[in-house]
């Protein structure tokens, strides 16, 4: 029966892993997948992290099942990092926020639960996002539909397109976000331009979901919450799916969680019902460790601290790149204005390069760089930024 079984294109970004693995040049540059990198293009083991994995391993915990919606302690952290401890959405109770492996099975967990309940509405995607969105939601038998987002001529959010779309959405369809760090623009809303999107939203009677996978990777914890905590308005119904791959260093983890808020705590069991049962169908229950390493940090006190201190070199090294990339590019006498990328926040940029200069790059000079043009700053280091841009230099002519 196999045989009839035709092979399946390689993914855009992992399959681009494996490309630059089988490469043999000794100078090559990855720049595709999105994993943060060191000054010495190595990714780091937090502290925090190193610190917390000794006292689980000495606290012994015990080794059976969680329950569906995963470790309590985690999930009430997750909900206290994204809208604040004090947030009404947390005080009330009127959240519901199961542990998933990884912001893809939030996503996933997420479509499911739509495709079960809500037959027939279409999520609306920003174009362009992230290049995985698709494939999950179409996987779970959601509906797609796009809308603008990014204008390639300045290099900027195109808001007022943006809000036109969103007014024209029927009534109970759905609206993917980036929470913060737009993947892959790294272009976000400012905090005035989010209270708009929520106008328009809460009145054409649509629902929220927010991918909010960088949240200390822009500006800063609280800052980068800004948008979501706008769009969290009294009484208001959103989802959100968190990932802690990024901001804890936990990639091979799976550390996510989706948080369906809803009008009330009574309403919040009742959907909490649904997600639990669509978890069930498909991997029961999910995994414990990575979940008790973030709870342990944001339990205590110095490890939180010690987590923040990390996230803030991390997120420091990504902007310090971002000026360094420009600086070099108008050295090395690439012409264009690039200091757009400047302004982009988190670990992505779409540097305006065209598919046939990536792939001269690829070719050429053994640098790595999705389709798009799409950019991982992470990978870029002190050591690497020269050969970067004279490389740019010879592909754009």
């Amino acid at each position: 029966m196999f045989e009839s079984v035709q092979a399946a294109p390689a993914d855009p970004i992992l399959g681009l892993t494996d490309a630059f693995r089988a490469d043999p040049n000794p100078n090559k540059i990855n720049l595709g997948v999105g994993v943060y990198q060191d000054s010495n293009g190595k990714t780091p083991a937090l502290k925090c992290i190193q610190r917390a994995t000794q006292w689980i391993a000495q606290a012994k915990t015990a080794s059976s099942y969680l329950p569906i919606p995963g470790l309590a302690e985690y999930t009430a952290a997750v909900q206290q990092l994204a809208f604040g401890e004090s947030h009404e959405v947390v005080t009330e109770g009127r959240a519901f926020t199961a542990q998933t492996p990884g912001g893809t099975g939030a996503l996933r967990v997420v479509g499911d639960f739509l495709a079960q309940n809500f037959a027939g509405t279409t999520l609306w995607i920003t174009d362009p996002t992230w290049a995985n969105h698709a494939n999950i939601f179409t996987a779970a038998g959601v509906s797609l539909a796009k809308l603008p987002y990014f204008d390639k001529a300045t290099n900027s959010l195109a808001f007022g397109e943006l809000i036109e779309a969103l007014g024209k959405i029927p009534a109970g369809d759905a609206v993917l976000l980036h929470g913060c760090c737009h993947n892959p623009t790294g272009v976000d809303p400012t905090q005035e331009q989010w209270s708009q999107i929520a106008d328009v939203m809460y009145a054409q009677k649509l629902l929220p979901i927010l991918d909010f996978a960088y949240q200390g990777f822009g500006d800063g914890i609280e800052e980068d919450a800004v948008g979501l905590r706008t769009m969290a308005r009294e009484g208001a119904e959103l989802i959100v799916c968190s990932s802690f791959s990024k901001n804890f260093g936990l990639y091979n983890q799976r550390v996510g969680a989706s948080t369906f808020v809803c009008a009330d705590a009574d309403r919040a069991k009742v959907v909490g019902s649904q997600v639990k049962r669509a978890i069930r169908s498909n991997y029961s229950n999910p995994p414990a460790h990575g979940a008790r390493l973030v709870a342990t940090v944001l339990a205590d006190e110095a490890l939180r601290e010690e987590w923040h201190t990390e996230l803030t070199r991390m997120r420091n090294r990504i902007n310090g790149m971002r000026v360094l990339l420009v600086s070099k590019l108008k050295e090395k006498g690439v012409e264009g204005d690039f200091s757009f990328i400047e302004r982009q926040r988190g670990m992505f940029s779409f540097s305006g390069l065209t598919k046939d200069q990536v792939l001269a790059l690829r070719e050429k000079h053994a640098i790595y760089i999705v389709d798009s043009g799409r950019i991982n700053v992470a990978g870029i280091t002190e050591v690497n930024v020269d050969r970067l841009t004279e490389a740019i230099a010879d592909v754009v002519g």
